[in-house]
Parts: structure tokens; C-alpha cells; sequence
């Protein structure tokens, strides 16, 4: 018999899980286990840092799972020894294998950040951006199957925007409490089996990437829209950059700010390598450009 108030595992790690957490938790709905990865040393001095869904799961008193890997059941039997009615993943970077997929009463419910079968993959909203998709902006509640952002849609949310295209990491903050706030009015409807999942129809599926560092170097002479859509998609990491000779040195010049008007994109600060944020035209000036 399914119990009014589900026995939740939650599988996530960055900041973006975070946020569709703390929108379950406004919504009364907190899981019994966060899973997430083990502490990475981070930052110049490589200090031990935990994981933030581990800071947020300490805050709330909620008991926490890290691991690297989940192909080994009897290395997780907090996970493997208890009853589960069900599971929510929002930005894991680990594949559930099948035992995982299997043990949860209510199967395992996935948030992604684009209106699948749109932009499947490890970089949706960033991809969103970069390709100008503005159309495939939205959440998706997925039941998750073995294969990757395949399995049948449970709801989805098109998401009303003040302007286009965002910068990256407003999107992601957006999109994630969305999703949260989504699974909010789900959870409580498929605890109940009152939501027939829909087959996605893969025939519409297109797949995104994971970008890479060298993904933010600038072509400051290529088409400006472009320029800036690839300016609002790095925002954060990668980040954007170009290259400048100095005295036949190649320095790398981070972008600071920047905006797009009238055609033209515009570069307002910038950060030379090893040096703090400065106005563009100073370096600009400096070298000739």
C-alpha cells in the first residue's frame, strides 16, 4: 500500500539541485536521502568542500549518500535496504543503473530543463541559448527508462521570459525552480497514479553536447548576434575569451560584461590574464583594437 507521505530519495549535486529542492521543500515535500557526490577539493588552496545538495541536505536534517558510483548495490545499502515509494533526479551526473531504476515503488522521476524530446543531453539550457532555441525553453517530468532523457513525459511547463536571449546562469536558476516547483504539483498526482505517462516521439529528438573550455573563445569580428548568444550561453563556466598579442605574448583576455544593441554587441569590461576587471576601452586602447 503506497503511504500518504511517500519515502522520497532525492539524486542530485550542484547548485541547480539545490534549487529544485529548496521548491519541494516550500511545497511540504522533503526526501529521506539525498544522494549525491563524494567532497571535491575546490579553489586555489583545493580545500575539501562538500557537494552543495549535501550543505542543503545538513541544513535540513536529511540524511546523505555520497558515492562515485551506484554499478555496486551492497556499497550502497542505504540505498539498496530500504523501501522506497520513490525517487526524483534533477542534475546527476551518474547514470542509474537498472537495480537503481527498479527499486522505487513509484519509479524514478527525472526534472530536465528544455520541452523534451528537445534538446536532449548534458547542456539543454545553455544549448538553448547558444542555438537560439528559444522554442524549446520549458520543463520536462520525465519517468526514467535505462536510455538518456527517453523516457515518457509525465508534464511539462513552457516558461514565459522577460527578454531573449538570458544569460546562462539566470536560465538555469529559472528553469530549475520551475522544474521544482513542477514536481511539486506532480509528485503528490503520480503517488496516486492519477498521470498516464506519454511516449515522447523520439522521431524529434535533437541532443546536446557538453561544452568544453575552448567552447567560450570569441570571434570578435564573426556576427555579433552570435557573439552574444555564445556570451549569454558561457556565462559562468565556461565563460567567454579571446586572445590578444602582446609584444608577440598571446594573452588571454576574459570577458566581463557585455551586451547586445542595435546589432551590435558590446564589450564594457574585461579581465587580462592575471589581472582584475577593467573597462574594455582601456584594453582596447592598449592594443590597438
Amino acid at each position: 500500500m503506497t503511504r500518504s507521505t511517500p519515502t522520497i530519495a532525492f539524486f542530485g549535486t550542484p547548485e541547480l539541485a539545490v534549487w529544485v529542492l529548496e521548491e519541494l521543500e516550500r511545497a511540504g515535500i522533503r526526501p529521506a536521502l539525498v544522494v549525491t557526490a563524494p567532497d571535491r577539493r575546490a579553489g586555489r588552496g583545493l580545500t575539501l568542500s562538500p557537494p552543495p545538495t549535501k550543505v542543503w541536505a545538513d541544513a535540513h536534517d536529511v540524511a546523505v549518500l555520497q558515492t562515485a558510483s551506484l554499478k555496486d548495490r551492497a556499497a550502497v545499502p542505504e540505498l539498496a535496504n530500504t523501501e522506497w515509494d520513490l525517487f526524483i533526479v534533477a542534475a546527476y551526473n551518474i547514470i542509474l543503473p537498472e537495480w537503481v531504476l527498479a527499486l522505487p515503488q513509484r519509479g524514478v522521476l527525472n526534472v530536465h530543463p528544455s520541452l523534451l524530446p528537445k534538446l536532449r543531453g548534458p547542456s539543454p539550457v545553455r544549448s538553448a541559448i547558444l542555438r537560439d532555441e528559444r522554442d524549446a525553453v520549458g520543463v520536462t517530468v520525465i519517468a526514467l527508462d535505462k536510455e538518456v532523457d527517453h523516457g515518457p513525459i509525465v508534464a511539462q511547463a513552457t516558461v514565459d521570459l522577460p527578454e531573449w536571449p538570458v544569460r546562462g546562469r539566470l536560465l538555469d536558476e529559472i528553469l530549475f525552480r520551475e522544474g521544482g516547483r513542477l514536481l511539486a504539483e506532480v509528485v503528490p498526482l503520480w503517488q496516486k497514479g492519477e498521470i498516464p505517462p506519454e511516449e515522447q516521439d523520439h522521431s524529434l529528438a535533437t541532443h546536446t553536447t557538453r561544452f568544453k573550455k575552448e567552447d567560450g573563445e570569441l570571434d570578435l569580428f564573426g556576427d555579433p548576434y552570435h557573439t552574444y548568444l555564445q556570451y549569454c550561453a558561457m556565462d559562468g563556466w565556461p565563460g567567454t575569451f579571446f586572445f590578444v598579442d602582446d609584444q608577440g605574448k598571446r594573452v588571454r583576455i576574459k570577458v566581463g560584461e557585455a551586451s547586445f544593441k542595435d546589432g551590435v554587441f558590446s564589450i564594457e569590461t574585461v579581465i587580462p590574464e592575471g589581472k582584475k576587471e577593467t573597462p574594455w576601452e582601456a584594453v582596447r586602447t592598449r592594443y590597438g583594437m
